[in-house]
């Protein structure tokens, strides 16, 4: 169930999304965190303000506030008219509250489920994204941001060590600090029949001072997908490596909806590397639904001893994984839905839900 109403006041635009169907969901998917302090604490929706003429000079004002079951984000971003040719700019200040399960929680229930390791991110940031024009396939983003990054317990208290006594952060204290450049790519070419899709994901970690962390992180994800009759067949690869100063949150966690299906989220393992195929076929069952049949496996590539502390031997967690299910596929007017059975290399079976294109 959910209520969505957009209000206009002059030029703004406001647009609210209260959603609690995700309630449902996400207590089938996750065992409880923390105790919910109030019924508005199970409440997830967001709220956008969009202002298209601030100073009366086209200059753009996006304010928006996401709130889910145990997160939360807050986004304000000011944007000056430039012609098109050239970059636009953005600045952008952002918070962000989420809990670190895939570093730290643990897996339970054979691995099919991830509990809270009671380490929390509060993240807050701030600087300038330089989005380039369109170039044929091509798009790419730059951004520069002064990072914070505060870990908190599950009370909201915070903390500089995990439940078993190491460091959460790179400096050992109860929070870093880091400049961060990052580049992002992105590659898509469409046939008939078929598309193809890459991007590339780089961030650098800039030494203003000379406590701040110092790293190179690199990400690609490729898909291919190709019509075949009446089906569609959908393949992908992730895989990413950090190399300097590294954090135990800056970890890639593999396992859950998005990664390796019949697994909790990072339950496979969390590196300094990862390598993560998928692949999906689809059919038609009538006109609003599909069927699916899925295979994903992932690995840490060995790295999960070099991430400090090594959060992933200490939970278990053995490195490389496979799932394979079937699911549905949801076509509505107001969204897509889509409802995955997974079972993973221990046998266990997981139930997953999604929601994506709501309507406004």
């Amino acid at each position: 169930m959910g209520a969505q109403k957009s209000i206009h006041a002059g030029k703004a635009k406001i647009d609210v999304n209260v959603d609690l169907t995700h309630k449902l969901c996400a207590s089938l998917m996750l065992p409880p965190f923390r105790s919910s302090g109030s019924p508005l604490s199970m409440i997830i929706g967001s709220l956008c303000l969009k202002h298209p003429n601030l100073f009366g000079g086209s200059e753009k004002l996006d304010v928006s506030w996401d709130k889910g079951l145990y997160d939360s984000n807050a986004l304000i971003a000011y944007r000056r008219p430039r012609p098109e040719w050239l970059s636009q700019q953005s600045f952008v200040i952002q918070h962000s509250l989420s809990p670190e399960i895939g570093v730290h929680g643990k897996p339970m229930d054979n691995f099919s489920r991830s509990g809270s390791g009671g380490v929390n991110l509060s993240q807050f940031s701030v600087g300038l994204d330089l989005t380039e024009p369109a170039n044929s396939n091509w798009s790419s983003t730059t951004s520069i941001r002064f990072k914070h990054v505060r870990p908190v317990n599950d009370d909201g208290r915070s903390i500089s060590r995990d439940l078993d006594g190491f460091p959460v952060t790179y400096s050992g204290n109860s929070n870093d600090s880091m400049v961060v450049l990052k580049q992002e790519s992105h590659y898509a070419k469409a046939k008939e029949r078929s598309f193809f899709r890459i991007s590339f994901q780089i961030e650098q970690g800039i030494p203003l001072l000379s406590k701040w962390i110092i790293f190179n992180r690199l990400k690609f994800v490729a898909s291919k997908g190709i019509k075949l009759g009446p089906t569609f067949l959908l393949t992908s690869v992730t895989g990413g490596s950090i190399v300097g100063d590294m954090a135990p949150y800056q970890a890639f966690s593999i396992g859950g909806l998005g990664s390796v299906r019949g697994y909790g989220e990072g339950a496979v393992g969390s590196g300094r590397s990862c390598l993560v195929a998928n692949s999906e076929l689809t059919f038609p069952l009538n006109k609003m639904m599909e069927g699916a049949v899925f295979l994903d496996c992932g690995t840490d590539l060995g790295s999960g001893r070099h991430v400090p502390g090594n959060p992933a031997l200490r939970h278990g967690k053995l490195g490389s994984g496979m799932g394979l299910g079937y699911g549905l596929r949801f076509k509505a007017p107001v969204g897509h839905f889509q409802v995955d059975y997974a079972i993973n290399s221990y046998q266990q079976k997981t139930v997953y839900f999604g929601i994506s294109n709501l309507g406004s």
